[in-house]
């Protein structure tokens, strides 16, 4: 359940995902335990459907510009870290956040991100990059070096 709401940044969202892998893995429990590793295969599950829920709805919902809901800090400052990640993770595009979260909240090599994504490690490598680039920027666009260079003047 955490892996979903840090990869969908959205508690309920990550709840519905999950509660659907897991009906679906029921299903097919006795096939999954065979496997060598079950909890990657249900982990890639999660991915799969996360990546195919949001292809399906880019299809049947019109986009709106919305900014990602406020988070609600809970006084602890690295709660209030994790929150600000989270809205940060939340402007990447679905594959750069799949990537980043398969790479450093679950600690995937490239070769099993590129597995669970289904393209080449060249890609998930470019996907890391372009991410940790954007999320090293701060809200209106600039780079740190450009902010104080800013704040200098």
């Amino acid at each position: 359940m955490r892996f979903a709401t840090v990869l969908t940044g959205q508690a309920w969202l990550a709840d519905d995902l999950v509660s659907d892998v897991l009906g679906r893995a029921f299903e097919r429990w006795s096939h999954i335990t065979e496997l060598a590793e079950p909890h990657a295969y249900v982990r890639r599950m999660i991915v799969n459907d996360y990546m195919s829920w949001h292809r399906r709805l880019a299809r049947t919902t019109p986009r709106a510009e919305v900014e990602p809901a406020g988070h609600l800090a809970d006084g602890a400052d690295e709660h209030a870290e994790r929150d600000a990640m989270i809205a940060r993770l939340a402007r990447l595009p679905r594959r750069q956040r799949a990537a980043v979260v398969l790479r450093y909240y679950v600690g995937m090599s490239d070769s099993d991100i590129a597995a669970h994504l289904g393209c080449r490690e060249v890609t998930v490598r470019t996907q890391i990059s372009r991410a940790l680039a954007a999320l090293r920027l701060d809200p209106a666009g600039r780079s740190a070096t450009a902010q104080a260079l800013l704040e200098a003047r």
